[in-house]
């Protein structure tokens, strides 16, 4: 039976996937390595990205919410797992009970946790989280004394099993920036009076992706590895993926919906921001902003149609945009490809995301839900066996 092709699809490399854990393990020798696979795997499809990235050595998993984590959980997916983005009267009890670590920043959510793990009949295991300077989610230094000594405290009548202190930095991806030395600075002030009150982490972790591949003083117990995991540089200031021995693993194909000749003098799309200079052939590409296609990359956006690289004519659509073939005829059904590896001349995410004034991550994770995701190498081959002894 013949599969209608997609309109559009994103395929996912997961050897891909596999291979950039290994080369983030190789950077941080004697560190854990957390795979983030929140946001839907940053676009990529949460479940099977987990699994690939622990076929690789990926020793734990990281989500941001809890309602992520659990549907991890409900798949099967097993080993070490952490979600730290909480709110009051969140499924704490649900966490506590599929063995999700879940992160603490504030005396509330140790209650919570700890009501949870009474509820349970189990104990919950916890990380304590510290802003060291981001100044976002994690318990100030002020606060910390409090929030160490109560958890110690619920520790000791069995509620809690405090497993990890941990923290996140603010611009790990500016190398050199003054900020990176003060907030290690302050992590380890923080982790040492946790250590003296009598915490015994399993985990200490401040490194993110950019962190883990620049700045080894900083990979601890533990390294969070994110964006990095899909092969996505985190910054083009640290080098392209390629610089940094990862390799993207999405790629962005639709099908040319419609090719037609167009006269001189012609506008193109909404609002006739773009006008054909001269005869030319359009070619209708049937993707748009609601499958996550940038708006703001409108007339900018570069594509790679019939072997040459081309730009978005005009506005982009909710479900459309046009380019202009400059004459050269294609069937419909011709593939158009508007980002991938780069290693057959297509754009690239980064590309994109010059193109609409943002940063890559934006770029793969805002790919929608009505974008099929298509995924190749599922099983590891036998040479990623030999590579890795983690692979199964």
């Amino acid at each position: 039976m013949n599969e209608t092709p997609p309109r559009v699809r994103a395929e996912i490399d997961l050897a891909a996937v596999r291979a950039n854990v290994r080369a983030l393990r190789e950077r941080a020798p004697r560190s854990e390595l957390m795979a983030v696979v929140k946001a839907d795997a940053y676009g990529h499809g949460m479940v099977p990205c987990a699994r690939a990235a622990q076929q690789a050595g990926a020793a734990w998993l990281g989500t941001a919410t809890p309602e992520e984590a659990l549907a991890l959980r409900a798949t099967g997916v097993g080993g070490p797992l952490m979600c730290w983005l909480w709110t009051p009267g969140g499924p704490w009890r649900e966490a506590v009970e599929a063995d999700i670590d879940v992160s603490v920043s504030g005396m509330w959510a140790l209650r919570e946790a700890v009501r949870a793990a009474r509820a349970a009949g189990r104990t919950a295991r916890i990380q304590l989280k510290a802003d060291t300077g981001l100044g976002r989610n994690g318990c100030s230094p002020a606060d910390w004394p409090e929030l160490v000594q109560q958890s110690r405290a619920a520790e000791a009548e069995g509620a809690v099993r405090v497993t990890g202190v941990w923290s996140h930095f603010a611009c790990a991806d500016e190398p050199g920036h003054p900020s990176i030395a003060a907030q290690l600075s302050v992590f380890r002030e923080m982790t040492a009076y946790a250590e003296k009150e009598g915490v015994d982490p399993e985990v200490r972790h401040i490194a993110n992706s950019p962190a883990t591949l620049t700045a080894p003083e900083s990979h601890f117990d533990l390294v969070r590895t994110g964006i990095a995991v899909y092969g996505v540089s985190p910054s083009p200031e640290l080098g392209t993926p390629a610089d940094l021995g990862l390799r993207p693993a999405m790629s962005l194909i639709a099908s040319v919906a419609l090719v037609k000749q167009a006269p001189a003098g012609h506008g193109v799309s909404y609002g006739h921001h773009y006008v054909t200079p001269a005869e030319t052939t359009l070619g209708l590409i049937p993707a748009g902003y609601a499958d996550g296609i940038p708006r703001h990359a409108s007339g900018r956006g570069p594509v790679l149609v019939g072997g040459k690289r081309r730009t978005v004519a005009g506005r982009v659509a909710m479900d459309q945009f046009v380019v202009d073939l400059g004459g050269d005829l294609l069937e419909p059904g011709a593939e158009a490809v508007l980002f991938g590896p780069g290693d057959r001349g297509e754009p690239t995410a980064e590309d994109w995301a010059r193109a609409a004034d943002t940063i890559a991550y934006e770029i793969v994770t805002r790919i929608g839900s009505r974008v099929p995701r298509v995924y190749v190498n599922e099983r590891p081959d036998e040479r990623e066996r030999g590579a890795n002894g983690a692979a199964q």
